[in-house]
């Protein structure tokens, strides 16, 4: 009876794998869950479906906790967006789901990755910058709130 309910209330340990096109729906929702523009099903779709683009997720049973994609083009990728569900925020997902990420690209030939990120994010800046990542220039006003953007770029061999 009791191990019933400890696998009741236990959670799962999250796993990390490639995102494909039928994750659109849960990318485009936790997208919108996360930034003030979220993006919708079909322009997530094809990203997915794009060569140049490569997509993890994290999921936890069968409910997706966090994405990242980036666009790879000459030898340099960017990262489009990365975000973890609500709800699973500071439980240490975005890392792993990072780390995994980066290590794909630097196998598909990527040398360097580039991202912005909000000068006003500090979770995610604190994120960027323990995974090696160093400030290359900042966009003035970029975001409709007002705020600039950081440009951070990471070497990856």
């Amino acid at each position: 009876m009791m191990r019933c309910i400890f696998r009741l209330f236990a959670r799962s340990a999250p796993t990390f794998s490639e995102a494909r096109p039928p994750d659109a729906a849960s990318i485009a929702a936790l997208h919108k869950a996360s930034f003030q523009r979220g993006w919708g099903e079909d322009e997530v779709y094809r990203l997915l479906v794009d060569n140049t683009v490569v997509a993890h997720r994290s999921m936890s049973g069968h409910t997706m906790t966090g994405f990242i994609l980036s666009r790879m083009a000459a030898g340099e990728a960017e990262i489009l967006s990365i975000a973890v569900a609500p709800r699973q925020r500071g439980r240490r997902l975005a890392r792993p789901l990072l780390d995994l990420h980066l290590r794909r690209l630097a196998g598909l030939g990527a040398r360097a990755v580039f991202l912005e990120v909000d000068e006003h994010n500090a979770p995610a800046r604190a994120l960027y910058r323990r995974a090696g990542f160093y400030d290359v220039g900042k966009r003035k006003s970029y975001y409709q709130s007002g705020a600039s953007a950081l440009v951070l770029r990471r070497d990856l061999g």
